[in-house]
């Protein structure tokens, strides 16, 4: 399937680039998200297990359990503090 993957703030600086379509067979955005990490470089290591990432599905927050479909927009970003 298709889908954009956004990336935002210290992930965007990591992958250098706001974001890229790409032809999966995740189904999930956990499988997405290990299918990142498994790049070599910098996208891979900003989106490691054990760094803090959060993760929108159609521009909802989602957990990685949520389900991807073709045409979906898939986004990555670092948890945010306000103040």
């Amino acid at each position: 399937m298709k889908i954009t993957v956004r990336y935002f703030a210290s992930i965007r600086e990591a992958a250098g680039t706001s974001s890229e379509v790409l032809q999966t067979q995740s189904t999930t955005l956990a499988q997405l998200r290990d299918e990142l990490i498994q790049r070599p470089g910098a996208t891979g290591a900003a989106l490691a297990r054990g760094r803090a990432v959060r993760l929108a599905l159609n521009q909802v927050m989602s957990d990685e359990s949520a389900m991807l479909a073709d045409g979906c927009e898939v986004a990555f970003f670092p948890p945010v503090t306000g103040g």
